[in-house]
């Protein structure tokens, strides 16, 4: 006897929003490398509706990746028994936690080995979270998704407690929901940007919402289309309300626009109860209404959702590879790309402004998409198993 269920059929969905929120992150990392300095785009009080657009729409990519993460772990189910699928959960989680300290720290965001600083961002928070899901297999999904939706309701009351309460445990607590930088011997340091505690909850919300595609078609856009109004209406009225759910509360500003801003800008260092209600509400009623089987017009997108690791390691360092050049085609040093953040300052006269970075951006897309094609076709094709890590 087996206990693994009968084998189902990818949904194009699934990899078709993964792929929409893999393309517009890069348009986030495509403003961090080349965007000439300006404000903070989430500043109502100075920023502009063009700028705050471009860094809000990518609010939504983290979120949206993770939980289609935890998804997807419970998708493989149907082709995997319990004992499979808690061996690739470990060892991915081990691997994506190697990449995120190895080629994307190195090679994909500081183009330096010197290791004086490291940042554990979304792919070392997946990591994690897939290894911490690898043993609640033994417990029911339901269950799995009832602790992640408790994590992302409650998690906001530990907000005032702080590493140095925890004695010698104040590092594990750096890493759980404390975000800032810790030195880990002397002169190195570790910079927790994606606290996991929240991420944590998000992947395994997401692998308990994974049940719902077990049900029929007509039953799963209905109750994904009712939760994501329901998640965006509670994001509204707790916003409204003011009171819990972000450290960060909205305030009146100038005019109508930039209190909008201040509403819409929710914390995401660690993801606050409202960040987490205002991006996945949105998206899952518009998954709610995306076809299971798409038209040759979306499928570089659903190509790209379908191989996100591969897209998500080559991208950056082309990315900042690039930037480089470009830096030193206008005479620039290039030093603020090639070292520690904060080291060296960004030129006042250096970059693009924002058509420039949508530009760079397209074109960096236009590279991406075929040469992801190419992978994925490998990875389908292929008979070696470890292409699945990627």
């Amino acid at each position: 006897m087996t206990d693994k269920p009968p084998v189902s059929h990818r949904l194009d969905s699934i990899d078709l929003l993964r792929g929409l929120v893999m393309a517009i992150m890069a348009l986030d990392h495509t403003r961090d490398f080349f965007q000439t300095p300006l404000p903070d785009p989430m500043d109502a009080s100075n920023t502009w509706l063009a700028l705050f657009f471009i860094r809000w729409v990518t609010q939504f990519c983290a979120p949206v990746f993770v939980f289609l993460a935890g998804v997807s772990a419970h998708l493989m189910r149907s082709r995997k028994t319990k004992g499979e699928l808690f061996q690739f959960l470990w060892t991915r989680g081990v691997w994506l936690i190697f990449l995120e300290l190895t080629w994307i720290r190195c090679l994909g965001w500081f183009f330096n080995f010197d290791y004086l600083f490291s940042v554990g961002q979304v792919i070392w928070a997946i990591g994690w979270s897939m290894i911490l899901l690898s043993f609640l297999l033994r417990f029911p999904t339901r269950w799995v998704g009832v602790a992640g939706t408790l994590i992302i309701l409650l998690h906001n009351l530990t907000d005032s407690l702080k590493a140095e309460q925890f004695g010698p445990l104040w590092w594990l607590w750096r890493i759980l929901h404390d975000r800032k930088p810790m030195e880990i011997w002397s002169g190195h340091y570790f910079f927790p940007q994606y606290p996991l505690l929240p991420w944590i909850g998000i992947l395994l919300a997401g692998y308990g919402f994974g049940e719902v595609f077990l049900w029929s078609a007509e039953a799963r856009r209905r109750f994904t289309f009712r939760l994501g109004l329901g998640l965006t209406l509670g994001f509204v009225l707790l916003r409204w309300l003011n009171v819990y759910g972000d450290t960060g509360r909205y305030q009146t500003q100038a005019d109508w626009m930039r209190t909008a801003f201040s509403f819409l800008n929710c914390q995401k260092y660690p993801p606050s109860l409202l960040y987490v209600l205002m991006t996945l509400g949105p998206a899952l009623v518009l998954l709610s209404y995306l076809p299971d089987r798409v038209a040759s017009l979306w499928k570089p997108l659903v190509t790209l959702g379908r191989v996100p690791l591969f897209f998500y390691l080559i991208h950056l360092p082309l990315l900042h590879g690039v930037a480089v050049l470009f830096a030193w085609a206008n005479g620039f040093d290039a030093t603020w790309l090639l070292g520690r953040p904060g080291d060296h300052p960004v030129p006042s006269s250096y970059g693009l402004g924002l058509p420039g970075v949508y530009l760079v951006w397209m074109i960096a897309m236009a590279f991406m998409f075929p040469l992801c094609a190419w992978f994925a076709d490998k990875k389908r094709t292929s008979q070696w198993k470890l292409l699945s890590y990627l």
